[in-house]
């Protein structure tokens, strides 16, 4: 299925998969919003790669924590390039720590929680409506590989939690949406070549995943029609199984 022409939202694009995802985007012939927290000028360098292959571009910071600044760069997106609107979404943004389940702070579980979940939450809620009414959209949440299973994990749990719940917030997601043009579908990493800790022999495949097979993934979803959703693809070459 061809991706029909709008734009594309990517939070924390600046670099690394988030960069890799807009690229991808604009590649495939959508505007694309590039968002960014702190990291001004790597994100206007994603918008210059995107706006190479012939499409615009634009950036915009927001830290996603705060419910209304995630609700408004949703907003700008949909209105940018003359209102060409709103056609995907992905939700790459999120931050990671790794410390003793005891030692974990009330910033640690509120940094984990607003940035991974609640800041999908907000930009989802914000971009569903949209996409309703104009009859499409495709959104892609990040997840975390393993997450649907509940393992323990003592040194990252609230980020583990934080990726549970995305993964259920995004079926729950798709079934609201269904039938109104509009997919929702996780794609969950395990360790990639971005990744803070790479445990090489925890992983069956023997290596780390590339940025690019993580985008594959996700390009699937926003290809595909919008009677697949509610899914999830982990590119983790076994891990976590």
């Amino acid at each position: 299925m061809s991706v029909p022409r709008g734009t594309a939202l990517v939070t924390g694009a600046a670099r690394g998969i988030g960069r890799g995802l807009a690229t991808a985007l604009a590649a495939e012939g959508l505007a694309v919003t590039v968002h960014y927290r702190d990291s001004a000028d790597d994100a206007q360098e994603t918008a210059r790669q995107c706006r190479a292959t012939g499409v615009p571009a634009d950036v915009f910071q927001a830290d996603l924590r705060v419910p209304e600044q995630a609700r408004g760069l949703v907003r700008g997106a949909h209105a940018a390039f003359g209102g060409l609107g709103l056609a995907a979404l992905v939700n790459n943004v999120g931050n990671y720590v790794h410390k003793p389940l005891l030692e974990t702070t009330d910033a640690d579980w509120a940094d984990m929680l607003g940035s991974n979940l609640l800041a999908t939450v907000a930009t989802c809620q914000e971009a569903a409506p949209l996409m309703a009414a104009a009859g499409y959209g495709r959104i892609v949440n990040l997840g975390y590989a393993g997450a649907h299973g509940l393992q323990a994990r003592p040194g990252i749990t609230p980020y583990l939690i934080a990726k549970a719940g995305v993964l259920n917030f995004s079926r729950a997601l798709a079934v609201t949406l269904a039938g109104q043009g509009v997919s929702v579908n996780v794609v969950s990493p395990g360790i990639v070549e971005t990744s803070v800790t790479q445990p090489l022999r925890a992983i069956p495949a023997g290596r780390v995943g590339t940025v690019a097979e993580l985008v594959d993934a996700a390009l699937y979803f926003v290809r595909a029609s919008d009677y697949v959703t509610g899914q999830e693809i982990e590119v983790a070459g076994g891990w976590n199984l």
